[in-house]
């Protein structure tokens, strides 16, 4: 059984499997998450990412976690929030199905997540929070081998979201 829970905390400072880094397609850095993941991780990273060819919306590609304490990390690009109406759900929900695929792929057993598309691309917390445990919930329902799945929350306010949405042990 898949235990699920929040945390709030650094991404980069988990050991678990594999982090999840809310990446930019050209998935060779930036703000927020993703220039905390490169810089923490170390140069060896922004190479093997320039080997990658950069990454779709809604999709997600694998590479060492080289510096940090999880030995992978998994780059899904996330929709910019424009009201709702282009896809945004069903783009997001594709980030967090394909994260676990690659996580299942991978024999992984735990994995985070960070809140994806809630920073500079403008998702609601409330509505991505809601994505996030809705999708990841319905991949574990039907099979998976992932013992921890965490939602790793920067700020108390994101915590607290995900905190009301997790089902309770």
């Amino acid at each position: 059984m898949t235990r699920l829970r929040e945390l709030q905390a650094n991404i980069v400072t988990l050991s678990v499997d594999a982090i999840v880094n809310a990446a930019n397609s050209s998935l060779l850095g930036g703000g927020g998450v993703d220039g905390a993941i490169h810089r923490a991780a170390g140069p060896k990273l922004f190479e093997e990412c320039r080997s990658l060819g950069g990454c779709k919306v809604g999709e997600a590609k694998l590479t060492k976690g080289y510096q940090l304490p999880a030995q992978f990390i998994i780059h899904t690009v996330g929709p910019v929030w424009r009201g709702g109406k282009n896809g945004e759900p069903e783009l997001l929900a594709s980030c967090y199905r394909g994260s676990l695929a690659i996580a299942a792929e991978h024999e992984m057993k735990s994995i985070a997540f960070p809140s994806i598309s809630t920073g500079v691309y403008g998702y609601p917390i409330e509505l991505a929070a809601r994505v996030a445990v809705e999708t990841v919930c319905d991949v574990v329902r039907k099979s998976s081998k992932i013992e921890e799945i965490i939602f790793c929350c920067f700020s108390q306010s994101d915590l607290d979201v995900y905190e009301s949405l997790l089902p309770k042990e």
